[in-house]
């Protein structure tokens, strides 16, 4: 029998080794997320067929294609130490989607001369496709491929709920609702999927057009939501990605807030750009007809004012605002003079004080000040300053601005700041230790001898850096007084405080940002084949027809003109629906060459060519000329905006022409009027007015009041349109 147990463990120990080896080898076979995908090797292709070899290599596909033809489903799983993570990836043919041709996006960033492209590529890790493999202490043998169980699982993937009985977790192999048995159709499926294009809630969601062309949409970190990744980790991954697949541009709308504070404001101030500009993101677009030098000027003039109408003054009140001010640079190694040196300063200190623990403190480089004095200068003035506590001993806490006026005299002010920097944790010889701390309710460094026996085990006694709460809560009030429009405190000189509201209006206008990963203007050159940049343009093409960017296309070394117009031909096809019936004729600039001509003894091996060709029929593919639509709209606003750029509009009821509702004199919180007349058609009016008004006085009267557009206007609602020339006349 203690033989049989024996046996009975050595088998179970082997069969527990086979099943470590086997989840080993699982995990080398999963890519790692922080190294996925690698740098390419090979040399640069189109995102068309990249795309296509990077699903084909690495990803498998999640739903059958004969189920949704317009929406395949892929997915590939990587791991994070201990974490599995999901990646999404949905090719959408927007010819047979059920969801809307056009892209916004697109559209806002001066994009929207583009035509719509036949496929988007959808980037997707969900919060629930993040998951901890060790979440069990006990291991489970039973499951020794985790990493397989949790893309089996993804396969399953599933509804929110039931349509009928709202019943939770229903898979998609089920073909029925396992309460009510209801019978689960393709187009709830259908309906799902679509629902996931439009939350908001996924950790990473960006969407490339099959051009190269694409839009970050969604990115969540901790803050946001995720367990295991930080938004750091997401947007390296994400550049990497866009890397490896040979995307053109990508865009990002920086509309992030945390914490009542706009980060892409913060983030202009002390780093010269958005967050996403770590990566390489650089001004896009700006609301409001805002060009790209307007931005950094905006930026360089509100990062350099000065903080000395805001410094404390001997012979006035300390505020609240000064005390912050204090406290921080009491805390700093080097002197504040600008708002870039605050902020900087505070988002330093937020990052450090997040990663202590208790009994840590925040590193800061050290100060060179010691070099001006000897070791006895800082220790005769903290000895001096040690007897001070002593008399307060029966008062409690000592604050930081007392003791440094009542030491005032006996050092310069600068051996006295170092002092105070370095006092607290110092011990006595009687056995007191200085005790000090950050009061967060008066925002001072307050100090006081304490036995040291009693604060051995207290963590902290020389840690008076304020809390994660405090350093927050005390960076939103700096932010709103300094730096918001809308909340501001009031100072002098005017100009600065005008100037500071100017700049800072104009970085919160600003909020898309581009990254170009691959310049067409850059020449692609390489010894095994021929990259060119091919332009194209229609001969038949009337005014008013879409921009057609270039597509890379690559060609053997011996390809001939025949191969080229060949290539162009399928490449444009193939990318643009409007272009289905395309046919490249020839090369604009060489006349009339024969095809038989080896390309690179024409152009070489690189650079860009433009190609003339037909669209033949093209009845029937106008919905898909560009990504504004089909409709037309005029855009002619005061601030100089020809085109769309995402801020509410109205239209003049009259001419038709839009404006932002801003410029017009109209809050962005205010409800649009019923009705709209524009400052132009005004003045076109008085002009008529003043004209009939002469023409009366010399007997030749001329009814045109139907004819104008107050008469327009007036003949609906005239009470509303007396209401509205007010407004009108008020913005002039």
């Amino acid at each position: 029998m203690v033989m049989g147990l024996g046996l009975g463990v050595k088998e179970d120990e082997s069969t527990r080794r086979v099943k470590r080896r086997r989840l080993c080898r699982s995990e080398l076979d999963v890519p790692d997320f922080k190294e996925f995908p690698p740098p390419q090797s090979e040399g640069q292709k189109p995102f068309r067929d990249s795309i296509k070899e990077f699903l084909s290599r690495h990803a498998q596909l999640a739903l059958p294609p004969s189920l949704f033809p317009s929406l395949l489903s892929w997915r590939l799983s990587l791991r994070l130490s201990s974490v599995a993570v999901a990646l999404h990836v949905v090719e959408e043919d927007v010819t047979s989607s059920s969801r809307s041709l056009y892209c916004d996006h697109c559209r806002v960033l001066g994009w929207s001369g583009h035509p719509v492209c036949q496929k988007r590529y959808h980037f997707i890790i969900r919060a629930e496709s993040v998951v901890s493999l060790h979440d069990d202490d006990d291991d489970d043998d039973d499951d020794p491929d985790p990493y397989q169980a949790q893309v089996d699982d993804g396969r399953k993937s599933y509804l929110n709920s039931c349509s009928a009985c709202g019943a939770p977790l229903l898979h998609f192999n089920d073909s029925r609702c396992r309460r009510c048995k209801t019978s689960i159709s393709a187009d709830d499926v259908e309906d799902w999927i679509n629902v996931q294009l439009e939350d908001h809630t996924h950790l990473l969601h960006a969407v490339v057009h099959s051009n190269g062309f694409g839009h970050l949409l969604t990115l969540n970190g901790r803050q946001g939501g995720s367990l295991f990744l930080s938004g750091r980790q997401i947007m390296d991954f994400w550049d990497r990605l866009c890397c490896a697949l040979f995307v053109r541009k990508i865009s990002v709308m920086d509309v992030s807030k945390k914490h009542g504070m706009e980060y892409r404001l913060l983030h202009a101030i002390t780093d010269g750009h958005s967050w996403y500009g770590n990566w390489g993101y650089q001004f896009g677009a700006g609301s409001y007809a805002l060009t790209q030098d307007a931005y950094l000027k905006a930026v360089h003039s509100l990062s350099s004012t000065s903080l000395s109408p805001f410094l404390f003054h001997p012979r006035a009140p300390q505020s609240h605002l000064q005390s912050l001010i204090a406290l921080y640079q009491s805390l700093s190694h080097t002197e504040f003079a600008t708002f870039k040196d605050l902020f900087s300063f505070l988002l330093s200190l937020l990052r450090q004080v997040r990663a202590l623990t208790s009994s840590d403190k925040p590193h800061f480089p050290s100060s060179n000040a010691l070099c001006a004095w000897t070791r006895n200068d800082v220790e005769c003035l903290q000895q001096a300053m040690i007897k001070i506590l002593r008399a307060s001993t029966g008062c409690g806490w000592v604050t930081r601005r007392a003791l440094k006026g009542t030491m005032c005299k006996a050092a310069s002010p600068e051996l006295l700041e170092y002092c105070l920097k370095h006092f607290g944790g110092n011990v006595t010889h009687d056995g007191m230790v200085v005790h000090s701390h950050c009061n967060p309710t008066s925002s001072t460094i307050e100090y006081r001898l304490e036995p040291l026996s009693s604060t051995n085990a207290r963590s902290g006694v020389n840690f008076v850096y304020p809390s994660e709460e405090q350093v927050l809560r005390d960076l939103r009030f700096l932010y709103e007084s300094f730096l918001h429009p809308d909340t501001m405190v009031s100072y002098k000189p005017q100009r600065i405080r005008d100037q500071v509201i100017d700049s800072a209006t104009k970085l919160l206008d600003c909020k898309q940002f581009v990254k170009v990963y691959v310049s067409e203007t850059a020449a692609v050159e390489s010894p095994q084949a021929i990259h060119l940049w091919c332009d194209v343009q229609l001969s038949d093409q009337p005014k008013g027809e879409p921009v057609v960017p270039p597509e890379l296309i690559v060609l053997p070394l011996n390809a001939n003109v025949a191969g080229l117009k060949s290539a162009v031909t399928q490449a444009f096809r193939e990318v643009y629906p409007m272009f289905k019936r395309f046919q490249a004729e020839e090369l604009v600039g060489y006349g009339s060459i024969d095809d038989s001509i080896t390309v690179k003894f024409l152009v070489g091996t690189g650079g860009s060519v433009r190609l003339a060709g037909k669209c033949a029929a093209k009845h029937g593919l106008n919905r898909f000329r560009m990504e504004r639509g089909i409709e037309s709209w005029t855009v002619s606003c005061s601030c100089g905006a020809k085109d769309d750029d995402g801020e509410r509009m109205l239209a003049c009821d009259t001419c038709g022409v839009w404006q932002h509702i801003r410029c017009v004199g109209i809050a962005n919180s205010d409800e649009i009027p019923a009705k709209f007349v524009c400052l132009k058609c005004i003045n076109t009016y008085r002009n008529k007015h003043r004209s009939i008004h002469h023409s009366t006085k010399n007997g030749k009267y001329v009814s045109v009041f139907s004819r104008t557009c107050r008469g327009k206007a007036a003949a609906s609602d005239d009470l509303k349109l007396t209401t509205n020339l007010t407004m009108a006349s008020s913005v002039r």
